[in-house]
């Protein structure tokens, strides 16, 4: 029997990898360069009447996929071509020869995510003069030739590895589409794929979502006749139903995040429908039930018009983040609402593929809608980011299904959500918060972070991909600056005389509408403060406690706004009720900044290089100086927001009328004398 243990999977990736290759005949050069960009993405004949808010139908939707495996295709000439892109500059991979075996990997089985529901509706499509099921025909059996550039060596006495990951992701695609992929090959082609993946997926993993690339594995050889280990089989597929907690969320160790959704919640449904339903029907029937609790909880973390929330690791894959709401189609359940469902699927598709940034080269970007180096990981090269090919396995599911045929809505933003209200959604399971806020159409998420950056050495989940206060649709994160420009979080100056920011949360309650969180500095320990936050109808109030018993230097900021086509961001502030309120304004959204108790100056930041959307951005830090013995160690401040071009009233500005403090307890008394009580334990 495997025993887990804690294991950084990056780390064993990377460590591994130079084991797990061949890299005689391999050097790195740039992909051949193509002439010209493609065009946005159109919605050619849109249908009105079934989806009157995107136009798009499932034919819209085999579009989109045929339009970026269009792209990726653009690299290939002949069938010996691999899909290999060229490298942004940054920390994604390839830096070394070793690596490039991988980075073709990964795009020879991630574009295949795209091409396997082609193939399965269209057997003999052909893209830039290739026919694409002989080009896979003709790829996979060169991951078994010892004399191919492509030839991955068995795992031996290694550990887990990308190949892993990627032979994982390949099963998927020969258990979609045999067909056109499995039933081709020779047999001596199919018994050498069968010894080389199985040496894989019979072996170690790591305790995270990756327990599903050796289930895969194994169970499609099962599938064909092969001898597998079953035991290994069995004690994956109970430890990865061990990682639910609830509510449509998995723990993918220790963050939860889109990988819950893209991977646990695909992953195990699908799972179930191949293979599991025959052969470990109790297994089956836990992730579909699991994959149900999605539909009441998931949806709301999207946008009124679909958009997704920039939010965690490996956000290059985006689309992914639609991939279970598809598959919502093969549950008996008539209280689903698959014309929500799909209407969000659609933005989210639409968010990406009619951005003017979001392919280079013809390949989407690491970034999320640009290149955006702070947001990209090391495990990444080009053509990682097709694993965002998953939204289109929900092609599967046949044309007449509900998923498809329902008409188009906005759900509860239409039908219950009320403006001027503000609706949470708390996650008990996870201790998610998930908010709307319907006066600006947006989501917003409040999630796990609690991670060293000493111990983070690939620098993601310590990162701000995790650390924010919290993550809006409306304004995707910004990157920390190094002379403490922040956005959505506190920094202190640290004894290195470096802004540091919050990344070790602890979370306390939600309670009457409020979540509470403790927080640590990691460098200064004697560094802390009790977090409480309510969202408002405009935005959020902030009602935090030092406890930090140094001085320190701190500031907070609020949401980043990019400057949008050439228009410059105004700047203005105003006096409410003897308050100040600062403003920002980029043509798209309008922030404000109230500091209603403990701060002593507010700045308008500016920043260059930080913003995932335009290179110039804008925001407003409020900032102190701590001292323990100061009379208050409350600090108040509203954050506030609208569309531009919409006027404030005095209300909006100054929905407070008081604050009083009481040891750990703070009287907060909103207009229309509604009055909430924040209780610091």
């Amino acid at each position: 029997m495997i025993q887990f243990k804690k294991i950084d999977y990056v780390a064993v990736l990377l460590v591994t990898l130079l084991s797990a290759f061949s890299f005689e005949a391999q050097e790195i050069k740039p992909a051949k360069k193509l002439h010209g960009e493609m065009p946005l993405f159109e919605v050619e004949n849109p249908d009105f009447e079934t989806s009157p808010h995107t136009g798009m139908t499932k034919k819209h939707w085999e579009d989109a996929a045929q339009y970026l495996l269009e792209g990726a295709f653009s690299y290939i000439d002949n069938l010996d071509d691999p899909m290999k892109f060229p490298k942004l500059p940054g920390k994604s991979y390839p830096h070394d020869i070793g690596r490039v075996p991988t980075e073709k990997l990964e795009g020879l089985v991630r574009t295949l995510f795209v091409a396997a529901p082609l193939l399965k509706k269209n057997p003999d499509l052909t893209l830039n003069g290739i026919k694409v099921a002989e080009y896979y025909q003709h790829q996979i059996p060169k991951l078994i030739d010892p004399e191919s550039p492509a030839y991955i060596k068995p795992r031996g006495n290694g550990g887990p590895s990308q190949n892993l990951v990627e032979y994982g992701a390949l099963a998927i695609s020969l258990f979609i589409s045999p067909e056109t992929l499995w039933e081709p090959l020779s047999q001596e082609n199919k018994d050498g794929l069968a010894e080389s993946m199985l040496s894989y997926g019979d072996g170690p993993t790591v305790p995270s979502n990756w327990k599903f690339f050796n289930i895969f594995v194994l169970s499609f050889f099962d599938a064909q006749g092969y001898d597998v280990n079953k035991s290994l089989l069995e004690e994956y597929l109970n430890k990865s139903l061990a990682d639910y907690r609830g509510q449509g969320w998995y723990n993918d160790n220790p963050a939860y995040d889109y990988y819950s959704m893209w991977a646990f919640q695909v992953y195990g449904p699908m799972w179930a429908t191949v293979y599991g339903d025959e052969n470990y029907p109790e297994i089956a029937k836990a992730f579909k039930t699991n994959f149900q609790d999605l539909v009441y909880h998931y949806p709301y973390m999207f946008a009124e018009d679909g958009k997704m929330i920039m939010f965690g690791r490996s956000i290059s894959y985006r689309i992914a983040s639609i991939s279970p709401f598809p598959f919502t189609g093969t549950l008996q359940d008539d209280t689903i609402n698959f014309g929500w469902l799909r209407r969000i699927s659609s933005g989210t598709l639409l968010q990406f593929l009619q951005n003017p940034d979001f392919l280079l080269d013809r390949i989407p970007t690491l970034g999320f809608y640009g290149h955006f180096e702070p947001a990209v990981q090391v495990y990444s090269a080009r053509g990682s980011v097709y694993w965002m090919g998953k939204a289109f396995l929900g092609l599967l599911v046949p044309d007449d299904n509900p998923f498809w045929t329902a008409v188009e809505n906005e759900g509860p933003w239409d039908a219950t959500f009320e403006k001027g209200r503000v609706y949470n959604k708390y996650q008990s399971a996870s201790n998610i918060l998930i908010t709307d806020y319907p006066n600006l159409g947006a989501s917003e998420i409040r999630a796990w972070c609690h991670e060293r950056k000493a111990d983070d050495w690939q620098g993601f989940r310590s990162s701000e991909n995790y650390n924010k206060l919290s993550y809006n649709s409306a304004f995707p994160w910004q990157a920390d600056g190094k002379k403490g420009e922040i956005s959505m979080n506190y920094v202190f100056l640290n004894e290195k005389e470096e802004w540091e920011p919050w990344r070790l949360y602890t979370f306390k309650k939600y309670e009457d509408g409020i979540y509470y969180r403790d927080a640590v500095l990691e460098t200064n320990d004697q560094v802390s403060m009790q977090l409480a936050e309510m969202p408002l109808p405009n935005g959020i109030l902030r009602v935090d406690k030092q406890t930090s018993t140094v001085p320190v230097k701190m500031r907070l900021g609020h949401y980043a706004l990019p400057k949008l086509d050439g228009k410059e961001i105004k700047q203005s502030t105003k006096k409410v009720n003897g308050k100040t309120v600062t403003i920002i304004d980029n043509g798209e959204y309008q922030l404000a900044l109230v500091p209603l108790m403990g701060w002593e100056k507010t700045e308008f930041v500016s920043a260059s290089g930080l913003n995932p959307v335009s290179a110039k951005s804008t925001t407003i830090n409020v900032a102190t100086n701590f001292w323990p013995q100061a009379k208050t160690n409350i600090y108040a401040t509203l954050m506030l927001w609208k569309k531009s071009g919409e006027n404030w009233n005095d209300e909006e500005l100054m929905p407070v009328e008081d604050i009083s403090v009481n040891d750990n307890t703070v009287a907060v008394l909103m207009l229309e004398n509604e009055l909430h009580t924040i209780n610091f334990d």
